[in-house]
């Protein structure tokens, strides 16, 4: 008697456990949207780089620090927002529009390389974060950097 209340003690408890490990259908899992995400992709819009994606800076002596801008337009129909732009490396500051960009309306985003300490060739990347789809961009620039004499 007491090997069988063990026994089904130990079905019982193990049913339990598999049983709450598989939710009872697939959305269980997943959150609900919040209102931020509903806002967002509502508000898709549209980009249309003006330039290359990818631009050559040519040769620098190494100190000197390397302007490179970027132009864009909004091609879609609500504001674009440039949320981010992270650079690959710490030798590259970005800056962004502070403020959307109307439909229609062109910007543009800037970064500055300082080739101090960095002789040879260099690959840059600078990740554009917006409310576009699809979201991340990757805007790229090569510059050679001599050794200073």
């Amino acid at each position: 008697m007491k090997y069988r209340n063990t026994l089904l003690a130990v079905i019982l408890g193990t049913t339990a456990l598999l049983g709450c490990d598989a939710p009872a259908n697939n959305q269980a899992n997943e959150p609900a949207p919040s209102a931020n995400q509903a806002s967002d992709s509502q508000s898709i819009t549209s980009i249309q780089w003006l330039d290359s994606t990818s631009l050559d800076k040519g040769v620098v002596t190494e100190g000197e620090k390397v302007e490179i801008v970027y132009h864009f337009k909004n091609t879609g129909e609500k504001p674009l927002i440039i949320k981010d732009v992270r650079p690959s490396c710490g030798c590259t500051v970005a800056e962004k529009p502070l403020e959307p960009i109307a439909p229609g309306k062109e910007g543009s985003i800037k970064a500055i390389f300082d080739s101090q300490n960095r002789p040879g060739p260099a690959h840059k990347t600078l990740t554009v974060i917006a409310n576009t789809e699809p979201a991340n961009y990757a805007l790229t620039f090569n510059v050679v950097v001599n050794k200073k004499s």
